[in-house]
């Protein structure tokens, strides 16, 4: 692996672990939404609702989804390298580090890992 990649590697995850510990400013925290079931991780980098209709659980997705974005995007711009990659290794990240019962993405829709 170079150089580079491993670098992105582990700042992905860095920012993943921050994102999945922080506090949210709403009623729902993002572990909380996970384990009820409510989002899950999709292979793109970005959570998604597994359950529509949730306020609280949209309004924590966009938020999440927002400073995931930012910090792909800083990533991407250290490296010299496209925002898709960042996501595409980041998205692996997270469905990797999924905890059992919670959901991902898969080609066919959301299923508990």
């Amino acid at each position: 692996m170079a150089m580079a990649t491993w670098r992105q590697v582990v700042a992905v995850g860095v920012i993943i672990g921050a994102l999945a510990a922080g506090q949210p400013l709403f009623a729902l925290t993002l572990e909380e939404a996970k384990a009820k079931g409510l989002v899950g991780e999709k292979a793109n980098g970005y959570l998604g609702l597994v359950v529509p209709g949730s306020g609280d659980a949209h309004a924590l997705t966009n938020e999440v989804n927002q400073k995931r974005r930012q910090a792909y995007e800083e990533i991407a711009r250290r490296h010299g390298t496209h925002i898709t990659a960042v996501e595409t290794l980041a998205g692996e990240k997270a469905v990797q580090n999924t905890k059992p019962g919670h959901f991902v993405e898969g080609p066919h829709g959301w299923m508990k890992k």
